[in-house]
């Protein structure tokens, strides 16, 4: 059994409350820290709903402005294919079940509403620019096809002309 300890704020009483932590029902965070001030955390654990919802909602702004800005460069580009454009609409999708499903039970309603609209108008655009991309594959190939089959037919009909003599 694990024991981490909590630091109380209080500045009347500075004991050090030693907690079972793995029995506390909260938002688990594994920060990414330096020993810049000689702590170091490996693990936390929010408590306060409040705070946890103003976290996971900057997290998920964070996280919505990195896939507009994808977006923006999948569309800008000219050369995307549709492997990368699929790979971005799976991670748009991963994320959208993990605000359904993780942070179901720390955020209210409105808020995943409001998450939930804004990554469905970002996969709108992924799947606009996808089938855009699938149709202008689908036109090229056709065209090389036939620019093929016509330079096949081109040619042999050069070699008949040249074998066959007149009499």
């Amino acid at each position: 059994m694990s024991k981490g300890y909590y630091i109380s704020k209080n500045n009347k009483h500075k004991d050090i409350i030693y907690l079972d932590y793995d029995q506390i029902d909260g938002y688990n965070i594994r920060p990414k820290n330096s020993n810049k001030y000689g702590i170091s955390v490996n693990k936390m654990i929010i408590v306060k709903p409040s705070m946890i919802e103003k976290i996971l909602i900057r997290k998920a702004k964070s996280k919505l402005n990195y896939f507009l800005k994808q977006i923006y460069a999948l569309l800008e580009s000219d050369d995307t294919d549709g492997d990368t454009l699929r790979e971005a609409l799976n991670d748009m999708t991963r994320y959208k079940n993990i605000i359904n499903y993780k942070y179901n039970k720390f955020l209210n309603e409105k808020e995943i509403e409001r998450i939930n609209k804004r990554i469905s108008l970002l996969e709108q655009e992924l799947k606009r620019k996808q089938m855009y991309s699938d149709n202008h594959q689908k036109i090229r190939n056709n065209m090389y096809q036939v620019l093929y089959n016509n330079m096949y037919n081109t040619n042999t009909y050069e070699e008949e002309k040249t074998t066959h003599r007149s009499r």
